[in-house]
């Protein structure tokens, strides 16, 4: 069973309704005895970072989620990806669960290019920078969608892969142990991300 995290920050329908598509058993929860029970947990986000923290906080189940972690694929999807790092930069400064090297900082101060658009939204090209098991479907410059306005940086040694936007390699998918994150979301991606969840689940 795939385990959702429910804590009020993310779309949970489209995540859940992409797995159940995929024949997974999901279920979407707040509950520690059922993360725990949970074959793999996936912690989905959108919003800001500090609010997103701070409803986690208040489940809490970061106790439960950081000691999962080490037994149990975890994958952070979006600003759930975010939330994994030391850091966030994002209106002030947040901690993260730390559960993957690095820091998440604003794109707009990155781009040389003042004219390109943040938030960074719509379909680029993934490129892999490292092999792993969950891209055993998935090609290499295959189209993702994203939506995010900070990106993650400093985690090279966890970067599974990256997408070009003006001067910026946007960190677009990690790992750290157990522990993965892909920037973009997998369940808007079409059949490349329904792929790369299928690993997941396999994983």
């Amino acid at each position: 069973m795939i385990a959702i995290v429910d804590y009020g920050v993310g779309n949970l329908f489209s995540l859940s309704s992409s797995l159940r598509y995929l024949g997974l058993e999901t279920e979407i929860t707040r509950d520690a005895g059922r993360l725990r029970a949970a074959e793999r947990i996936i912690l989905p986000g959108v919003g800001a970072f500090g609010d997103a923290r701070a409803k986690l906080d208040a489940t809490g189940l970061v106790p439960v989620l950081c000691q999962e972690a080490e037994k149990k694929p975890l994958l952070g999807i979006c600003l759930g990806m975010q939330l994994l790092f030391q850091r966030s930069f994002e209106y002030g400064e947040h901690s993260g669960l730390g559960l993957v090297p690095g820091q998440v900082v604003d794109l707009r101060d990155a781009l040389s290019d003042k004219t390109l658009k943040v938030p960074h939204m719509g379909w680029n090209s993934l490129k892999i920078q490292k092999g792993d098991p969950l891209f055993a479907q998935f090609e290499d410059g295959e189209y993702v969608y994203y939506i995010h306005s900070f990106y993650a940086r400093d985690c090279g040694e966890s970067t599974l892969g990256t997408s070009q936007y003006g001067n910026v390699a946007v960190t677009g998918a990690v790992r750290s142990g157990n522990v993965y994150g892909t920037q973009f979301h997998p369940e808007k991606s079409g059949d490349a991300g329904l792929r790369l969840l299928k690993a997941f689940s396999q994983l």
